[in-house]
């Protein structure tokens, strides 16, 4: 296996993981915490995310 091809592997599964850790969440009505900045944190439900993003979609 190439680099490339295990480089692309790897991205396909920490994209999948992130995808599943949402679904989660989504189920159990609980919300991701993000900070852009290192500073400021904000609260967004699982399901905000995913109905906001398609890609998410099933």
């Amino acid at each position: 296996m190439s680099n490339k091809e295990f480089s692309e592997r790897l991205k396909a599964g920490i994209e999948l993981a992130g995808k599943r850790m949402l679904q989660e969440k989504a189920l159990r009505n609980e919300d991701i915490i993000v900070s852009s900045d290192g500073k400021t944190i904000r609260h967004i439900p699982a399901r905000q995310i995913i109905a906001e993003n398609p890609v998410l979609q099933d």
